[in-house]
């Protein structure tokens, strides 16, 4: 897919096939992507967790108890590691958060351009979702999102607003 179509037309989705798995060298495509975003000073701070065993899906979806989100085969953790990230030296500002949201962004839209359906989740409980997949305490868990082909049937909405370009956009 054209790369203006791909994040013209991608949507967050709801709606899960639990009997269809992503094969795993589609799921490692998709990783891929994450993996060769850019991070500040290429450090690449982060860990992707590919949770698809029913014990752990268990353990994870107590940390976001929606029913859409409980019907995904499987769910993708992203963690980045504090210690690790570029650190600026006028202000002590870090980036893990920058370069977990920058693989993230590119893990969301490589599952777009595999037909993967993928909703970039913020609103878990962390505490529940460290315990789950044991996360250490240099670790950030920055993101979920599940990964899984639609239902079939399902449409998209087609409705993505935004604001127009001139009033967001300044040239100075």
């Amino acid at each position: 897919m054209e790369f203006n179509d791909l994040i013209r037309t991608r949507e967050s989705v709801r709606n899960y096939d639990p009997g269809k798995p992503v094969p795993r060298e589609v799921l490692e495509k998709i990783l891929d992507a994450g993996r060769m975003a850019p991070s500040a000073c290429n450090i690449q701070p982060w860990k992707f967790l590919v949770v698809s065993s029913e014990g752990m899906l268990k353990k994870v979806r107590e940390a976001y108890q929606r029913e859409w989100f409980r019907e995904a085969p499987h769910v993708l953790i992203i963690l980045g590691n504090r210690e690790q990230a570029w650190k600026r030296s006028y202000d002590g500002y870090n980036s893990v958060e920058t370069d977990l949201a920058i693989a993230m962004t590119h893990i969301i839209l490589a599952a777009e351009n595999e037909g993967v359906g993928a909703c970039w989740i913020e609103a878990y409980d962390p505490a529940v979702l460290r315990a789950a997949v044991g996360a250490g305490e240099g670790q950030v868990i920055y993101g979920i999102t599940p990964l899984g082909y639609q239902k079939p049937g399902y449409k998209k909405t087609g409705k993505k607003t935004r604001n127009p370009l001139e009033d967001i956009a300044e040239f100075i």
